[in-house]
């Protein structure tokens, strides 16, 4: 159903219509190869076809019964929380085109809307409000049904959609994707009787990788970490940037698309999780020293590629701290004491073979020495101040 120069965009897209339709009684019957990844639609189409559905029945954009504005707003709280300010600043870039924004969780139920107003028409009020169900049974082939079907952005032109009265709009939609890599709705941009906007697409993804990096960032953790192929490759806290997040203890708490795209091992399921050992073919403890430092710096993968890695410690639990806080009431411990109780577990598990216990901690073996002698000598300087407190009470 692409364009073509030598006719018309919405005739050609009739054009297409008539056919689908005359194939109508074989629905499942396969179509020709999908060039321009557009065969989605033709695919959609035939399962409304296969479910009965009648291309001219009038749809009213119903909202999901029992579903209320209150019980959404409660069951989204943190994604409306994240996104809303982000949506208002997407529907003020779109609305010279007269499109607005509107936000569906997974099974696409309006959750949010944004840039919509009276000069947009009855339509555009009928579709945008908080509860709809825009999912293909409810609604037929859209750009919200094609996004979460499909799991990738999509475009979706007029005639395009599978009932007629469907026809005045034109849509843009990408999925969101959950710290945990679950997809979790999609950010939809519509125009009533609007000019065909096929960049439309790069823009709603854009702005979807924008949400999940603000989503992930408001996930509790200990330490982010952003990912570029190279330095100065993306403008720092860019929803353009690889993020992954992780407790105190290395464990992964959460990553954005670009970094399960960079990283792998991120898309498989683990029961267990991730660490950043997993990750990264350095002692993940530097990453933590790297977030002291303020730096930068250009890491290996266990793929043998390298990473461009910039740290931050969260501050918002603990801002003292540099976000290294402990369970609540508990007190701060320094990085390098945890480091040390790490080391020295590891060569009594060892049985004292200090290359053993090097080896399982992926460190060097003068790394591990360091990190002993930081042990035997702590007891001292902790006792100090109480020797002095003692002198002062006699």
């Amino acid at each position: 159903m692409s364009a073509t120069q030598s006719e018309p965009r919405l005739a050609q897209i009739a054009r297409a219509r008539s056919t689908l339709l005359a194939r109508g009684a074989h629905p499942l019957q396969p179509g020709p190869p999908d060039r321009d990844g557009r065969d989605w639609i033709r695919q959609s189409w035939q399962r409304c076809l296969a479910r009965g559905a009648e291309p001219e029945r009038r749809i009213d954009f119903e909202p999901v019964p029992h579903l209320s504005d209150k019980r959404i707003r409660e069951s989204q709280r943190r994604l409306l929380h994240v996104a809303n300010p982000i949506l208002q600043r997407l529907a003020r870039t779109i609305a010279p085109l007269h499109y607005f924004v509107l936000l569906t969780d997974a099974a696409g139920t309006v959750i949010g809307t944004a840039g919509v107003d009276r000069r947009l028409g009855a339509d555009a009020r009928a579709l945008a409000r908080v509860g709809v169900d825009l999912s293909e049974p409810s609604v037929g082939t859209t750009a919200i049904s094609g996004a979460l079907r499909e799991q990738r952005p999509v475009w979706l032109h007029r005639g395009e959609h599978f009932f007629s009265n469907v026809g005045v709009f034109s849509c843009a939609g990408a999925p969101l994707w959950d710290p945990d890599g679950q997809c979790i709705g999609m950010i939809d941009l519509t125009g009533v009787h609007a000019a065909e906007r096929p960049e439309l697409v790069h823009l709603v993804a854009r702005y979807a990788r924008e949400v999940e990096h603000a989503l992930l960032a408001s996930t509790p953790h200990a330490l982010a970490l952003a990912l570029s192929w190279a330095p100065g490759w993306q403008v720092a806290g860019s929803a353009d940037q690889g993020l992954v997040c992780s407790d105190r203890d290395g464990c992964v708490v959460g990553a954005n698309r670009v970094a399960r795209q960079m990283l792998p091992q991120l898309q498989a399921g683990r029961a267990e999780g991730w660490h950043l050992k997993d990750l990264f073919a350095v002692a993940w403890t530097e990453l933590f020293d790297l977030a002291a430092s303020g730096q930068g710096k250009t890491i290996p993968l266990w793929s043998g590629l390298r990473v461009h890695v910039s740290a931050q410690r969260d501050r918002s639990q603990n801002p003292a701290a540099g976000g290294a806080s402990g369970p609540p009431g508990q007190p701060v411990r320094p990085l390098r004491a945890v480091e040390a109780e790490l080391v020295l577990r590891a060569v009594r598990e060892a049985g004292g073979r200090v290359d053993l216990a090097a080896r399982a901690l992926g460190i060097s073996r003068a790394t591990v020495y360091r990190r002993l002698r930081g042990q035997r000598t702590e007891p001292a300087r902790a006792r100090q101040p109480d020797a002095r407190a003692g002198n002062r009470r006699d």
